[in-house]
């Protein structure tokens, strides 16, 4: 564009209210109502946030430190979740990937006693477990992270109001305390963060069942264990028990757990969950639940009936909304109440926010960090910012675990423009060939076959989160399949074979369909 056409424009933008039109856009995004811009000391907070989880904890933290008044209202604290019965912290912290991965470290000893043997280790062959230790020191565990979580909110200056919130208005929060009391504060932005709760499987007899939460705080261990449900969560606590001497029966209604994994990898942890043990009931559901003298009566859709102390309904978690009051103000949720957001975390209503599972996006906790940190980096900072789910990497703790970023092989194939190059190693790791457990590693990277760039990747194994965290660096960062060649492996390790597959499994044309849908 010449001098003179340059001109033109700018006069033509100018005259034209271009430039405010630009400016009140910013103001809107950050402010909400343009006309609000001077109203702030009417209001009781700048934000106030409701739900102390990781999402709602990071939000009302960095908010503050960015010089904003932030109240914060969570439920008391007990590690068994209710509508009323919270805790700082949240999910993850008190009845999720916290005590969860505790139990996990506490059910992987078992066999690694069993394989110590081999390495010169005299154990009985009776190896004791004491499941009410490990419960108390969990519960510590837990207890020690919400103090935690509360000295965070108190050093940023964030004022922490314990008992349930709603929003009563655009601008107003009412919060119940503990003895039936309700406070109501005004805020410029309210922030919802309350995240999801696990719901149960409506058959007769479900009131048997136990949830994920009950499951983290059971007083005695269950010898015969029954778990319903093929995502993450099922296969984690199947693990889990199955690792502390129970018998576990892992009932699924796909032909394989963990829907929306790789299905190679899909396969491998049904055969690892099966060489552990674990009894699967591939494309099964339950019917009934019937109290006996013996135990839980479970009867399948296949007329099949099992005997169990405890019947784990892992089919599933529903966002908090319920009791919100969001209807009344007008904020919009979908089919299963989840709030409905934009890119920036923002709701319908201008001045209402929400981040984490109770948005139902990509529902981990780091997830809601990221979220909570560009929520308050949008309003407060002055810098409007988008949260990125481009390979957002994530595990699941099964024993052993598996863990991935990127595309699946299906995915791949399914988005692809091009050809898809699949690189695969299957070996047993070296600490198995002396102990002599029969159970391999699988890695795989997913490449474009156009661009050499690494797309995704995938492994099943020991250490598996460790070492795709890693990974999850160099595919956000772009890199090639040559530099992961050029990479020096360390070795002996299970990490170096990420660089050291030179070899293509298999190539598939871009006009190739996903193996299976399983």
């Amino acid at each position: 564009m010449d001098l003179m056409n340059q001109q033109f424009a700018f006069n033509f933008f100018k005259h034209t209210g271009g430039f405010a039109t630009l400016i009140m856009s910013r103001k809107m995004l950050i402010d909400g109502d343009v006309g609000s811009g001077n109203e702030e000391d009417h209001y009781d907070f700048d934000l106030f946030v409701i739900g102390a989880g990781s999402g709602g904890v990071r939000a009302s933290r960095f908010s503050a430190q960015y010089g904003a008044k932030v109240g914060i209202c969570e439920l008391p604290f007990h590690p068994i979740s209710s509508e009323v019965i919270g805790g700082v912290g949240g999910t993850c912290v008190i009845r999720g990937c916290v005590p969860k991965k505790i139990l996990v470290y506490g059910a992987s000893f078992g066999p690694e006693i069993q394989d110590s043997r081999e390495y010169g280790w005299k154990v009985n062959e009776k190896v004791d477990f004491d499941w009410k230790k490990l419960l108390h020191k969990k519960t510590e565990e837990i207890v020690r992270l919400n103090g935690i979580y509360k000295r965070l909110l108190s050093n940023a200056g964030v004022k922490l109001f314990e008992g349930e919130g709603r929003i009563v208005g655009p601008n107003e929060v009412e919060v119940i305390q503990i003895d039936g009391t309700k406070l109501s504060y005004s805020a410029k932005h309210i922030l919802i963060a309350t995240g999801s709760r696990a719901q149960r499987l409506d058959i007769p007899g479900q009131e048997l069942a136990i949830t994920s939460d009950e499951a983290l705080s059971l007083e005695e261990l269950p010898k015969r264990v029954v778990v319903l449900g093929g995502g993450y969560i099922a296969v984690e606590f199947a693990s889990i028990w199955r690792g502390m001497g129970s018998t576990v029966n892992l009932c699924f209604r796909k032909e394989l757990p963990l829907r929306g994994f790789d299905d190679e990898m899909r396969a491998l942890v049904a055969r690892n969950l099966e060489g552990r043990g674990i009894i699967l009931h591939p494309q099964t559901n339950l019917t009934k639940l019937v109290k006996t003298e013996d135990g839980i009566k479970v009867t399948t859709d296949h007329g099949e009936e099992l005997i169990a102390d405890v019947v784990l309904f892992a089919t599933g978690r529903v966002p908090n909304t319920k009791r919100l009051n969001l209807q009344a103000v007008g904020v919009e949720v979908d089919s299963i109440g989840a709030v409905k957001v934009d890119e920036y975390s923002r709701t319908n209503v201008p001045s209402i926010w929400a981040v984490g599972d109770v948005t139902n996006r990509i529902n981990l906790t780091p997830v809601a960090l990221m979220e909570g940190t560009l929520f308050a980096k949008t309003v407060f900072g002055n810098e409007p910012s988008k949260p990125d789910y481009s390979n957002i990497p994530c595990a699941v703790f099964c024993i052993p675990p598996l863990s991935v970023v990127g595309l699946s092989e299906e995915q791949a194939i399914e988005q692809a423009n091009g050809d898809i190059l699949v690189y695969t190693s299957t070996f047993n790791p070296m600490k198995n060939s002396i102990s002599g457990r029969q159970e391999k590693t699988l890695m795989k990277l997913i490449v474009s076959a156009e661009t050499d760039k690494v797309i995704g990747a995938s492994m099943c194994g020991p250490d598996a989160a460790e070492i795709m965290q890693g990974i999850a660096i160099a595919l956000k960062c772009g890199a090639t399949k040559a530099q992961f060649d050029s990479t020096v492996g360390i070795h002996p390790s299970s990490a170096e074979e990420f660089v050291t597959m030179r070899s293509v499994t298999r190539r598939i044309a871009a006009a190739g369909k996903p193996k299976t849908n399983l």
